[in-house]
């Protein structure tokens, strides 16, 4: 089995945790999902390559190989639901529209599922947790970004057209507000982008689980609506957008960091 991650640690205070943009199938997966599901197009994609800059900034980043249609590593263990609002489950079986992924009869199996959770789910969380005690035993603090990416219309999840920029904290539960609230000013000095706090997307499991500012863990995710940065349809990264984008992220990270070394000194 191919392994589920791919973990680079760096040498800032800052881990940038990608659960989404993998595209590796397993065997049970791959033989059953549909040829329309087989395209991957709930994919997170090219959220390594935007982040490449933020690497070479030194943060540690930690990218999952598999598809999230084989698991969800946003989604807690005993897939209890996150949204009353639709959503998708641990082992997902519809598109994000509410298509099937698998053709009728082929979904993996409840040992098959024991196994993806077991080999790749548990795998991510520990080097998740292990990577965040590291800097926070070497820091005083962590702070932790979760990297998501989304189409910017999706009727079955949203209404309307999704903001550029979506951060969650859990609704204020998972970082220090005043993070937040930097993170918002900076962003306002980016015109051509919208924003919103805890909108549609809150956070998941990710967000809410390893976000603990009582034990200096700030966690922030941000879902970036995908026109910002490529073609939603033919899913190609755009050279010229994503340059544009990537100035973005590099101002919003280095707001983090600029709060991180002013509140613990």
């Amino acid at each position: 089995m191919i392994k589920g991650f791919e973990l680079h640690q760096g040498k800032l205070p800052l881990l940038i945790s990608m659960p989404h943009p993998g595209t590796q199938l397993t065997p049970e997966v791959a033989n059953g999902l549909t040829a329309r599901a087989k395209k991957l197009e709930d994919t997170d994609w090219h959220i390594p390559k935007l982040y490449q800059p933020i690497r070479e900034m030194g943060a540690s980043i930690l990218s999952a190989n598999y598809s999230r249609y084989v698991v969800d590593l946003n989604r807690p263990s005993d897939d209890k639901p996150l949204y009353t609002t639709a959503t998708t489950g641990l082992y997902p079986d519809i598109f994000f529209d509410g298509e099937p992924l698998f053709e009728a009869g082929k979904c993996p199996d409840v040992q098959a599922r024991a196994d993806i959770l077991t080999n790749i789910w548990q795998p991510y969380h520990q080097a998740l947790a292990q990577e965040l005690a590291r800097l926070k035993e070497t820091f005083g603090y962590a702070l932790l970004w979760d990297a998501h990416s989304i189409k910017s219309v999706v009727p079955r999840l949203f209404e309307g057209r999704l903001p550029d920029l979506n951060f969650g904290t859990a609704d204020g539960t998972s970082c220090d507000p005043v993070l937040s609230a930097e993170l918002l000013k900076t962003s306002e000095h980016f015109n051509g982008y919208s924003k919103v706090l805890n909108g549609r997307f809150k956070g998941g499991y990710i967000t809410r689980h390893y976000g603990a500012p009582q034990q200096n863990i700030h966690a922030v995710q941000l879902e970036v609506a995908q026109c910002c940065y490529m073609d939603e349809e033919s899913f190609a990264w755009s050279d010229e957008k994503g340059t544009q984008f990537q100035q973005v992220l590099a101002r919003l990270i280095e707001t983090a960091l600029a709060w991180g070394q002013r509140h613990y000194g």
